[in-house]
This record gives structure tokens, C-alpha cells and sequence, in this order.
């Protein structure tokens, strides 16, 4: 049972007197004073590339009765809709950098099948750019488009951003038109290719060809349309024999006057069944994010942007992605099925932490994949199941809102042993976890705070003090949590969900303690008044 009791002011004046005292509750502190940056919605993005059964056979199912006539399946949709995305990057991943956006316009029936190179499939092209526009304007997100920088050629980039945002006049403006499209499409968001460092990428260039590619590329697309953002492909190849700071170095140098954005990805995976481990790997992100952060800042002194923005940084994929690495598992019509666990939700809070705690800088994130494929919804023929990664995210992105604080937190901790990170192949320690994983922010007088609390077998109760202005009225809590670990969901089960706990009533109180459960991740949201 969760503890819940009111601190009265005389008591949060002892408390408040030395960082240093030891105290018997471990704290967190909320300043609303201390301003990180601004949440922008669109950290709390999605992905959908067409690869395994993510398009087909998951948003897009063909004769399905659970399907419309549009071929789109309603009760994904409903699922979707759950997690109020607001923005959502299309159509790859690795399979852009071979994909040619002509092939998906046009009579369904004319268009061509190809060979899928970078998954091993058959692309039939019966979804494709006004598609997933319609998919998108139902599921109410933003369509962030990625172009094909690989065999593409940056007049093939230049002519889709016509047909999509120009509205009537040239060529492939007119070409939307006869396939029943009136009215641009204005996509803002466009990526200049997909994870360019890698060898691994079709079409993959070293850093300074990515530059001089990427720069002609995006001055063709903003001459055709000047309100568009772009944002850069960053290092994903973390390798021992790679060095990803030196490629970001020179994206950020060579473009620095050209993009918007830098786009970074990380997965992570629990291969040595390292449950401390694993929850803490987030926080290397936010360690990528750092020294990215500071090569962002060393540019902008040099940067001639004009008015604009400095750049920001896009975590346009994230998600974990270890146990269908095999070969057999990462190709074909159901590729990258992983099935999510307890800890795998916890490690998505983490990320999501992350995200908040960096939102000066963070300024949007991507989880891939939307269905199917290493996805938050799982979906067959006969119906869905939500995975587990699904609440988290489903939290954040309908309640953290507003200014991000620097919260103050003192716990205990733990350290890690050396791991290996995801597809990085080097190994990473941290020390000093604490085992409180916080994030908050405030909108208008109120604050809403994401709590992890990593510890696998103790509940570890906590003071939440305020430091200017009182909690007041209502606090609600909702807890992500299951029975173990390595409670599952699946069709006949749901081990982990989000349940709303029995809410704390304040009246001018500088603060209240709350016991929060092992291997949990609890939201608390409520009113600070002053």
C-alpha cells in the first residue's frame, strides 16, 4: 500500500535547512523557479517505416473486416489515437535510402512492385505518400517526411516536396492534383536521409560527401518551398572503430546554416540479463545528449541563421530492440516482433526522462515503431493487444506539459557493471545511479512529476517538497506497474497497465510523502498555488 501523509510548513523549514543533513525519506524537490526549457509536443512523436507488418498488415490491412474501405484498421487506429501523437516521421529507416516516393503516388493498381532491399520483402507500393497524408490527418499527427539520400537523387527531393507543398502550377503540383489532391499537403518536417554514417545504409556516404549532398539537397527543397524545417541525419554507428562525435562534428559544421535539427537514434537491449543495468542505459542518451548539445552551442557562435532558431536535437528513433536481432528475425514480412516486458516499460519512462530533463535542447523524439514492429501495438488479423511500452509513453505524451524544472532529487543509489549498449559495441558503466529517476514540469499552475522508481524488491517512500508556493487541492496518480519484472502482455493477458491510484487531497501543503513501489513508473499531477 502506498503511504501518503501532509508535511506541514514547519517541518519543510527543518528539512529545508541542509542539502547535506541525512534524512530518513529520500527527497525531491520542486523549484518552479529553476526553468530548464519548454516541453515541445513533439518529443512525444512515432514512426512508421515500411518494413515487416508495421504499414501492411498493421495501420493498413487490405480486406481485413476489421478494416474501412480505405483499407485501414480501425481498432490500430483507435489504439493510435491513444497516444496523442503529434508528430510522426515516414517512410524509413533503412528502407528510404532505396525507396523512390514515385512508385507510392498514382492508381493503386498501376504502381510498380519492387524489390525491398533493406528488409528482404516485397514492397507493393499500395501505400504511399496521400496514404499515410489521410492516415495522418485521422490520427491528428504532423507528417515528418524523410527523403531518400542514399541511390536518391536531390532532384527526386526537390520534386516531392513540389508535389506535397506547392499548390498548383509546376509539374508535380498538378500531378497531386490529378490523383484528387486540390490542396498541398504542406509538410514541414523533412529529413535529409536516414542514418547516412552507416555502412549498413544503402547509398552510404562518409561525412564530408553527406554535407555536400545534404546541402544541395535542402537548398533545392527550401527554393521550392522556403517554410520548411530540415534536419540532418547525426551518427547512429556507435562501434568501437567509429568515432560518431567526429561525424556529428562536421554535420554541424558544414550545415549549421542549412538545418533545423540533428537527428540522433539509440536502441537499447538487455543482453546480458542485467535488469540495473538495463534501466540505468537512458541516461547514456542523455550523455549523447550533452556533447551534442555543446557542439550545437560552439556552432550557433559561428552559425549566420538570421532569425531562425538555433538547431535543436531530433531523437527521431528510439525504442529498445535486442531479442529479434537475428538474422532470421530482422527481415521478411514479420520482422522485428519483440514482445515487451515490465522493464522494458520502465527503461521507455526513462527515455521519456530523459527527453524532459533536456527540453531545451530536445525538441522532438520519435519512437519506432508504431505497429508490429519493435512497436508499441501488436495487432493480428483476429485483433490488438497493447504492449507494455505503451502506457509510459500514452502518460507523457497526454499530461507532461509546459516548462521543464530541474528537480532536485536525493536517494540512494546504486552502480552498474560494464554492459554493452544496443547496437553500440562498446561497453559502458555508470556509477551512482540513483535509484529515483525524476522529471517535472509546470504549466500553469500546475506541475505534473514522473517518478521511476528503479529498485527491483523495495518500495522507497519519498518527501515531494515544494520549494516556492504550495501543493493544493487534488493530486492525481497513475502507477505503470506488474506483478514482476518480467510480466508480459499479449492477447489473453494485460500483466501491465496504467492504473489510476487513489488520489492525494491537499490544502495548502508544503509538501506530502509518497511511497512509491518497486519497479514501478508513477505520474503525480496536481496544483501549485502561490
Amino acid at each position: 500500500m502506498n503511504i501518503v501523509k501532509k508535511i506541514p510548513l514547519f517541518l519543510l523549514a527543518i528539512l529545508m535547512l541542509s542539502e547535506n543533513m541525512t534524512a530518513q525519506n529520500a527527497r525531491i524537490k520542486i523549484d518552479i523557479d529553476r526553468q530548464i526549457g519548454e516541453v515541445d509536443k513533439n518529443i512525444y512523436g512515432n514512426f512508421v517505416e515500411h518494413l515487416g507488418r508495421c504499414v501492411y498488415g498493421g495501420i493498413y490491412d487490405e480486406g481485413n473486416p476489421l478494416s474501412d474501405e480505405d483499407g485501414i484498421r480501425l481498432d490500430v487506429l483507435e489504439a493510435v489515437k491513444g497516444l496523442n501523437i503529434p508528430i510522426t516521421r515516414y517512410p524509413g529507416g533503412n528502407f528510404v535510402s532505396n525507396y523512390n516516393w514515385k512508385d507510392g503516388v498514382g492508381p493503386k493498381d498501376d504502381r510498380p512492385v519492387r524489390m525491398e532491399l533493406a528488409w528482404a520483402r516485397l514492397e507493393s507500393n499500395r501505400f504511399g505518400t496521400n496514404e499515410f497524408v489521410d492516415y495522418a490527418r485521422r490520427m491528428n499527427t504532423e507528417p515528418y517526411f524523410a527523403v531518400n539520400m542514399g541511390t536518391g537523387t536531390i532532384k527526386e527531393a526537390q520534386e516531392w516536396v513540389e508535389y506535397c507543398n506547392v499548390k498548383e502550377g509546376p509539374y508535380y503540383a498538378e500531378l497531386r492534383k490529378k490523383h484528387g489532391y486540390p490542396e498541398p499537403h504542406n509538410i514541414k518536417y523533412w529529413s535529409l536521409g536516414n542514418e547516412m554514417d552507416g555502412f549498413w545504409q544503402m547509398g552510404h556516404l562518409n561525412a564530408e560527401d553527406y554535407c555536400k549532398k545534404a546541402r544541395e539537397a535542402g537548398k533545392l527543397m527550401k527554393l521550392t518551398d522556403p517554410n520548411i524545417k530540415l534536419i540532418a541525419a547525426g551518427a547512429s554507428n556507435f562501434r568501437p572503430d567509429n568515432d560518431p562525435h567526429e561525424w556529428n562534428a562536421t554535420v554541424l559544421s558544414e550545415l549549421k546554416n542549412v538545418v533545423d535539427y540533428i537527428a540522433l537514434h539509440m536502441y537499447l537491449g538487455n543482453h546480458e540479463d542485467n535488469y540495473y543495468n538495463f534501466v540505468s542505459a537512458p541516461l547514456v542518451l542523455e550523455e549523447r545528449t550533452r556533447i551534442v548539445k555543446g557542439m550545437i552551442a560552439r556552432e550557433m557562435e559561428k552559425a549566420d541563421r538570421g532569425d531562425r532558431d538555433p538547431i535543436y536535437i531530433a531523437w527521431d528513433e528510439y525504442n529498445i530492440w535486442y531479442r529479434w536481432r537475428a538474422e532470421e528475425t530482422m527481415t521478411g514480412t514479420r520482422a522485428l516482433e519483440e514482445r515487451y516486458n515490465l522493464e522494458d516499460a520502465l527503461v521507455i519512462a526513462g527515455f521519456l526522462n530523459a527527453f524532459i530533463r533536456n527540453a531545451d535542447v530536445v525538441k522532438m523524439a520519435n519512437m519506432a515503431q508504431l505497429v508490429n514492429v519493435i512497436a508499441p501495438i501488436f495487432a493480428e488479423k483476429e485483433g490488438i493487444f497493447l504492449q507494455t511500452i505503451y502506457y509510459p509513453l500514452q502518460l507523457f505524451a497526454n499530461n507532461m506539459f509546459g516548462t521543464s524544472l530541474d528537480v532536485f532529487v536525493d536517494c540512494e543509489t546504486y552502480n552498474t557493471d560494464k554492459f554493452q549498449l544496443g547496437l553500440a559495441e562498446q561497453a559502458t558503466q555508470q556509477n551512482g545511479v540513483p535509484y529515483l529517476d525524476v522529471s517535472a514540469a509546470y504549466n500553469n499552475g500546475e506541475v505534473v512529476i514522473g517518478v521511476i522508481n528503479r529498485h527491483k524488491e523495495n518500495s522507497i517512500t519519498t518527501d515531494i517538497l515544494s520549494q516556492e508556493g504550495l501543493f493544493d487541492g487534488e493530486f492525481k496518480i497513475f502507477e505503470v506497474n506488474g506483478p514482476n519484472i518480467k510480466a508480459e502482455n499479449n492477447f489473453d493477458k494485460t500483466e501491465v497497465k496504467t492504473i489510476q491510484k487513489e488520489s492525494v487531497k491537499l490544502k495548502n501543503e508544503a509538501g506530502f510523502t509518497y511511497e512509491f513501489p518497486p519497479h514501478s513508473f508513477t505520474m503525480l499531477k496536481g496544483k501549485i498555488i502561490q
